[in-house]
C-alpha cells in the first residue's frame, strides 16, 4: 500500500533512514531519533512523506519538503527515497518516485530536484529512466551543527 505518512511511521521510517545511512557508508551519521523525526514531520510541518507498507511494515519512503529558488520560485526537494533491500526491483522504487512527482506537480513547483552519490550507478540508471537530468557541475556545499 503506497500512502501518505501517519504519525506512528516514523519508526518504520527511521529504520529505513539507518537502513541508507549503511548502504550509503556513513553508518553513524545519522543523528536526529525517530521522535524527532515525528515532530519535523507531524507537529512541525518541516517535512512530508510517503511510504510503502507490505502486511504492516515499512519498506519504502520518499521524504521531501518544498524549497526555494530564487530563479524558479517554489520547488521540490526529495531529501531522501529508499525501498529496503529485500524488495527492490519489484517496481515499488518507481510508484514512490512517481507519487511524489505527481505531489510536485499537484504543488505547482517550478522543479524537483534530490541528489544522488556518483557511485550509486543503480540509482543513477534509475532516475536516468525517468528521464531525469543529472548535472555534474554543481559541487554540494554544507556546514554541519551537530
Amino acid at each position: 500500500m503506497l500512502r501518505r505518512a501517519v504519525k506512528g511511521d516514523e519508526l518504520g521510517i527511521h529504520k529505513l533512514i539507518v537502513e541508507l545511512a549503511v548502504y550509503e557508508k556513513e553508518p553513524d551519521a545519522v543523528i536526529v531519533s525517530s521522535e524527532e523525526l515525528g515532530v519535523h514531520l507531524f507537529e512541525d510541518n518541516i517535512c512530508a512523506a510517503f511510504v510503502i507498507e507490505i502486511n504492516t511494515e515499512i519498506i519504502g519512503f520518499a521524504l521531501y519538503y518544498t524549497s526555494y529558488s530564487t530563479w524558479k520560485g517554489k520547488c521540490l526537494y526529495l531529501e531522501d527515497f529508499v525501498v529496503t533491500e529485500k524488495h527492490r526491483g519489484k517496481g515499488y522504487g518507481k510508484d514512490l518516485f512517481l507519487k511524489v512527482k505527481t505531489e510536485a506537480e499537484k504543488l505547482g513547483v517550478k522543479r524537483m530536484s534530490w541528489q544522488v552519490l556518483d557511485w550509486n550507478e543503480s540509482a543513477i540508471d534509475f532516475y536516468k529512466s525517468f528521464g531525469a537530468e543529472l548535472d555534474p557541475e554543481w559541487l554540494n556545499g554544507r556546514f554541519s551543527f551537530e
